[in-house]
């Protein structure tokens, strides 16, 4: 059984005996859901778990009494309804989850799917729309996921997101570990009062968190779509030529911001002059979307 049906199960059972301190039949609850599921098994899965106990007494795999720790879980249940943040850190984890199990082949999809899958719910209540676009934000905000501008729209998840799902899709989590800043040098002629005394020539180490990942995933877009562009065979040359140094640079150990910066601007400018084609688009709103990274 699903969390999700085993809570909605909870509150259906809470709320029948309130009205009846008598047993309640489990099929009935698949009925009237019109679930795919056992009522013997969901009965079955509550007794072991304590929270309601067959009434073995009357012959019966499917009646049921709730336990007191079920009418504690059902309470919890109700009042865990009102906390926003952790409805969206739910659906946020169910989403990229969802997606890694669809998205495998790296095909757009359209994340509206995800509200008709069954289990899907939080607390015992589905999945809203609202629930659906603000965890959408926040995944594409931090990066785990590409929206893309299609009819309809659609949406894909980076290598970033992969990496959440496959560590098991707690989106917390992976955004709460630290990551290794890029360091780079700066390199200042004739500088005065940056150390005592003056420098002719100094070299300040900084250390500013780049995220490699949208440049190089811009970079492979238009390496797969440049045939496709209506661009005369030179300029098609040089822009896979820029493709090639923007994946390089994303690549290594320390990308140069200044140089992703340029090489971005340079793809994007192209990109402008290949057209309006759909794929020239989506290419330039990738390197928006890299570019603004950088701050």
């Amino acid at each position: 059984m699903t969390g999700g049906h085993r809570d909605r199960l909870l509150l259906w059972l809470d709320d029948r005996t309130r009205r009846s301190p008598a047993y309640v039949d489990v099929a009935r609850f698949v009925r009237e859901f019109r679930l795919d599921e056992d009522p013997a098994l969901l009965a079955l899965e509550l007794d072991q778990e304590g929270l309601a106990r067959i009434v073995r007494s009357l012959g019966s795999t499917t009646e049921v009494r709730l336990t007191d720790s079920g009418r504690v879980a059902a309470r919890r249940l109700k009042d865990l309804r009102k906390d926003r943040a952790a409805r969206l850190r739910h659906t946020a984890d169910a989403l990229i989850r969802w997606l890694y199990d669809f998205d495998g082949d790296r095909t757009p999809i359209d994340p509206t799917r995800f509200l008709t899958t069954a289990g899907h719910s939080f607390a015992g209540t589905d999945t809203t729309r609202a629930d659906l676009h603000e965890a959408l934000a926040h995944l594409a905000e931090h990066r785990l996921l590409d929206r893309l501008p299609t009819e309809p729209p659609t949406v894909r998840l980076t290598p970033q997101g992969a990496r959440c799902a496959l560590a098991g899709g707690n989106v917390q989590e992976h955004l709460d570990r630290p990551r290794p800043g890029t360091t780079y040098n700066t390199f200042m002629p004739n500088a005065k009062g940056v150390v005592i005394g003056e420098q002719h020539h100094f070299t300040q180490h900084n250390t500013e968190g780049v995220d490699p990942t949208l440049f190089a995933r811009l970079a492979g877009y238009v390496g797969q779509v440049s045939g496709t562009l209506d661009l005369p065979d030179t300029d098609r040359a040089d822009l896979e030529r820029v493709a090639r140094d923007l994946q390089e640079e994303a690549a290594s150990e320390t990308p140069d911001p200044g140089r992703l910066r340029r090489l971005t601007a340079r793809m994007k400018e192209m990109l402008v002059q290949a057209g309006t084609t759909a794929a020239a688009t989506v290419g330039v709103q990738m390197a928006e979307q890299a570019l603004s990274a950088l701050g």
